[in-house]
C-alpha cells in the first residue's frame, strides 16, 4: 500500500515510518525538515503546517493517510501563546488533510489520526471505554475539536486516543528517568492516581493493524489493558532499574512548579482499551513490568 504519514519523524512516527517500510508499503512523510533524503520505499515532502499547502494531489496518490502531527503537550508551560500553539498544531494539519480528502477524486480508504486520553479530563477510579463521557478542561477541549475536524473526512475514519507512551529515547519515560537515576524516585501527589500508559511498540502496532484490518474503524482507546496507577507505575520502575521509590512530590509542589499543566501528572483516568480487545488487537506488552524490562533491555 501507498501510505501518507504525517508526524513521521517523531517519538511514534519514527518507528512507526521504520515498521511500514519493513513491511513493504510505499510511504510519503510529510515533514518540516528540509533536509531528508529520500530511501527506498520512504520519499519525503517539506510542509509547513503553519500554512498547509494543498495536499490533494498527494492524498490522492494515498491508499491510508495517518496524521500524528502535533506540539508535544509537555514540550513548554502552557502560556496562552503555547495553548494556542498546542492547538493550531493540531488543527491546521488535520483541517488540510481533511480538505484534501474530501476534494480528492480518488479518496484514501482509511483516514488514521492520532487524539489523546486527555480527552476524558480527571475521572478517579471511573474506568472510562470509548464510550464514556468526555471531559471539560483545556485538554478535553483540544481534543475534541481535534477529533471533531478528523472525522468530517469523507472516508473510514480512526482515531486513536493514546496514553501515555513508553519507549526508550524520548516521550514520558525521558522526563521521568533522571530522578529514578539519581535515587530520587517516587510517586507524584497522592500516587492514587490511574496512569494511562501503553508501550511504543504496542502503539505502532495498533496503527498498523489499522492499515491493514479493513473491520478497524471509528474511535479505539490505545492504553494497555492493565492500569495502573502513580504509586504502582514508580514502585514498579524503581524495581526495574534496582532503584528505590521513596520521594514523593507532594501534589501541591507540582501546581506550584507547573501551574495549570500538573493536571498531566495529577489527573486519573482509567482508561480501557474496549474496541481494540474487541477488534482482536494483541497487545506485545500488556503489563506495565514486561514493557519496562523490554525497554531497558534494549536500550
Amino acid at each position: 500500500m501507498k501510505i501518507l504519514l504525517t508526524g513521521g519523524t517523531g517519538f511514534i512516527g519514527k518507528p512507526l515510518r521504520k515498521k511500514l517500510a519493513r513491511d513493504g508499503h510505499e510511504l510519503i512523510i510529510l515533514t518540516r525538515a528540509t533536509k531528508r533524503k529520500d530511501v527506498d520505499q520512504i520519499k519525503y515532502t517539506t510542509w509547513n503546517w503553519r500554512e498547509p499547502p494543498d495536499l490533494t494531489e498527494l492524498v490522492s496518490q494515498a491508499d491510508i493517510v495517518i496524521n500524528l502531527a502535533g506540539e508535544p503537550i509537555a514540550k513548554k508551560g502552557w502560556s496562552k501563546e503555547q495553548k494556542e500553539r498546542l492547538l493550531k498544531s493540531r488543527i491546521l494539519p488535520t483541517k488540510a488533510i481533511v480538505n484534501a480528502i474530501n476534494n480528492s477524486q480518488k479518496k484514501p480508504k482509511k483516514f488514521i489520526s492520532a487524539s489523546a486520553v486527555g480527552i476524558y479530563g480527571n475521572r478517579p477510579n471511573e474506568e472510562l471505554t470509548e464510550s464514556s463521557l468526555l471531559g471539560n478542561d483545556f485538554l478535553s477541549g483540544i481534543c475534541k475539536e481535534w477529533e471533531r475536524e478528523a472525522q468530517k473526512a469523507q472516508t473510514n475514519v480512526v482515531i486513536f486516543r493514546v496514553g501515555v507512551v513508553l519507549g526508550k529515547k524520548g516521550g514520558a519515560l525521558k522526563k521521568i528517568l533522571p530522578p529514578f537515576k539519581m535515587f530520587l524516585g517516587g510517586t507524584l501527589g497522592n500516587g492514587n492516581q490511574y496512569m494511562p500508559w501503553i508501550s511504543l511498540k504496542d502503539i505502532v502496532g495498533l496503527i498498523k493493524f489499522a492499515c491493514t484490518d479493513d473491520n478497524v474503524s471509528g474511535i479505539i482507546n490505545a492504553v494497555s489493558p492493565k492500569s495502573v496507577t502513580n504509586k504502582e507505575f514508580s514502585e514498579t520502575l524503581g524495581k526495574v532499574l534496582h532503584r528505590p521509590s521513596f520521594m514523593p512530590v507532594p501534589g501541591f509542589a507540582l501546581k506550584l512548579m507547573l501551574g495549570e499543566m500538573s493536571c498531566l501528572l495529577l489527573d486519573s483516568q482509567k482508561v480501557i482499551p474496549e474496541r481494540a480487545i474487541k477488534l482482536g488487537y494483541k497487545f506485545k506488552y500488556p503489563d506495565l513490568k514486561s514493557a519496562l524490562e523490554r525497554i531497558f533491555q534494549s536500550a
